[in-house]
């Protein structure tokens, strides 16, 4: 499946008959097993329906940093973002990518 990021902000959660959708480095993953924290209310419920690459390297919520643009992130935030990856791609399926 490919969505366009208009499109993935239609799986934030908001909608029970949804699935709850995160997509790093233009991967989507279906996080719907972790409702509590993506779902509307959790903790990371900023990032559902989102590109969040960048704030998981900045290791930020900030509405600015929620995209892919990896431009200026330094090493160890890159770094950063290979840990999330490999835990989302042991955690949660794959289920599609960004359209480009």
């Amino acid at each position: 499946m490919e969505l366009t990021l208009q499109q993935l902000r239609g799986f934030d959660g908001s909608d029970d008959s949804k699935p709850i959708y995160v997509a790093i480095r233009g991967t989507i993953y279906d996080v719907s097993s972790g409702k509590g924290f993506y779902g509307p209310g959790g903790s990371y419920a900023v990032f559902a329906g989102r590109e969040t690459s960048r704030a998981l390297a900045k290791m930020s919520k900030e509405e600015g940093d929620i995209c892919g643009n990896l431009e200026g992130l330094s090493e160890k935030e890159l770094g950063v973002l290979v840990d999330w990856e490999k835990k989302f791609q042991v955690k949660y399926p794959v289920v599609g990518r960004l359209a480009s």
